[in-house]
């Protein structure tokens, strides 16, 4: 197959899109409306940028409709935001999340999640996701305003929480988070560690 992907409807690219940029991270994020409203949503455009600042990354696309997904408004509207980590055992309130739901709906009563304070923003975290970073908004880019467009979200990490437990010799131990991503369509995986360093080089075998 080969195509201009500006020839294609959106929903043809868009498929191809997340089929082909797999496994993706999940940023879990929580925000606060202006009207002090929680809200909670999964995107799987998420990534980390750098250190130093500690810079992360997530991108909500536009849909169907064509307005801006509530996270945006909300995050726009504070300067700030969490994301959440995504682990196994929380895929079923994270997909319940993902519901398109009216403005003023808590999805934290919706997935039955329970909403700790944050230190640094007021915007809740998911007490039960054992890493939330805080962040501050940097920069938002806009690519668009129909359905199939998006915005990449900057934000700066300005506070952590990350589970005692699952720190092991000043890392985060991936068998003990047990992280999820997202596949293309309803799909899901689980990682497969590869340690390539115990494996021999060429020389040596």
């Amino acid at each position: 197959m080969e195509a201009d992907p500006k020839a294609l409807p959106w929903t043809e690219a868009y498929k191809l899109l997340i089929g082909s940029v797999v496994p993706r991270p999940i940023a879990w994020v929580s925000s606060l409306s202006p009207e002090g409203i929680r809200n909670v949503a999964p995107f799987s455009f998420f990534n980390g940028v750098c250190a130093v600042p500690m810079i992360v990354t997530f991108a909500p696309m536009r849909f169907g409709s064509g307005n801006k997904k509530d996270s945006l408004a909300n995050i726009e509207s504070s300067g700030e935001f969490v994301i959440n980590i995504v682990t196994e055992p929380l895929i079923e309130a994270m997909a319940a999340t993902s519901e398109e739901y009216p403005s003023d709906v808590d999805e934290f009563v919706v997935a039955g999640l329970t909403a700790a304070p944050s230190v640094a923003v007021r915007a809740p975290r998911i007490a039960e996701s054992p890493i939330n970073f805080e962040c501050k908004l940097r920069q938002v880019l806009h690519f668009g305003d129909t359905a199939g467009s998006g915005s990449l979200v900057v934000g700066e990490v300005v506070y952590l929480h990350v589970a005692d437990r699952l720190i092991a010799d000043g890392r985060v131990d991936p068998k003990l988070l047990q992280p999820v991503a997202r596949m293309g369509g309803p799909l899901y995986a689980r990682p497969e560690l590869l340690d390539f360093k115990r494996r021999p080089s060429s020389l040596e075998r």
